[in-house]
């Protein structure tokens, strides 16, 4: 995978990639799919890696203000945690990286990613962006242009995102029920990779047999 490559800076959306919150964000979702009458096993799929006033926007529901109904959705997200893991690997691979080079980039507000951050046990980024960081979220590219940014660096809907922004591809299969078709290089968690920082701060991506940092 990406042999002979290496990279500046490691951008990662967070569910589904490094984070595991399906079960928890569809509770909730499922009780406010419920409420508005809507069928609940097709909405489901359609919540994942978009930001909460998209997707309820999208739904042009009559008399739902979708302002109003993120926030609340913020709120009953932010109050239920349980069984939110990380993906296989992710905690240690992320710990092995050099702080200043990775960000993670989520549809989810900043309140509620820390949150599952913390419940999860993976390590806090030193850049985080969130679903209030910027005007149009994924697939847009805007999220990771203004990770890369942050990082100084040049730099479904994560995936559009990080296409659109120029960036090599990892698809993360772990919380995938059904093969996703993508181009892209997969692997279902971390740990049979790991990483070698060159002396110019350069990273490469190893299998975990022969991976050593620098």
């Amino acid at each position: 995978m990406f042999a002979g490559k290496k990279f500046a800076a490691f951008l990662f959306d967070m569910d589904g990639t490094v984070v595991n919150s399906i079960a928890a964000a569809e509770r909730v979702w499922a009780d406010w799919a419920r409420r508005q009458g809507l069928d609940v096993a097709a909405f489901l799929p359609t919540i994942h890696g978009v930001r909460a006033i998209e997707t309820i926007a999208r739904l042009a529901l009559p008399g739902v203000e979708p302002m109003r109904e993120a926030d609340a959705l913020l709120q009953a997200e932010a109050a239920d945690i349980d069984g939110i893991h990380p993906i296989a690997g992710a905690a240690a691979f992320l710990a092995s990286l050099p702080p200043e080079r990775w960000a993670i980039v989520t549809s989810a507000p900043r309140e509620l990613a820390l949150l599952r951050i913390a419940a999860a046990g993976i390590p806090l980024p030193a850049i985080l962006v969130a679903a209030e960081d910027v005007s149009h979220g994924k697939p847009a590219p805007d999220c990771f242009q203004l990770a890369a940014e942050r990082l100084g660096v040049d730099a479904r809907a994560g995936i559009s995102a990080a296409e659109a922004a120029g960036a090599a591809v990892v698809v993360i299969s772990a919380t995938h029920q059904h093969p996703l078709q993508t181009p892209h290089a997969a692997i279902a968690g971390y740990d049979a990779i790991g990483i070698a920082v060159d002396d110019r701060g350069w990273i490469a991506i190893e299998p975990e047999s022969t991976a050593e940092v620098c």
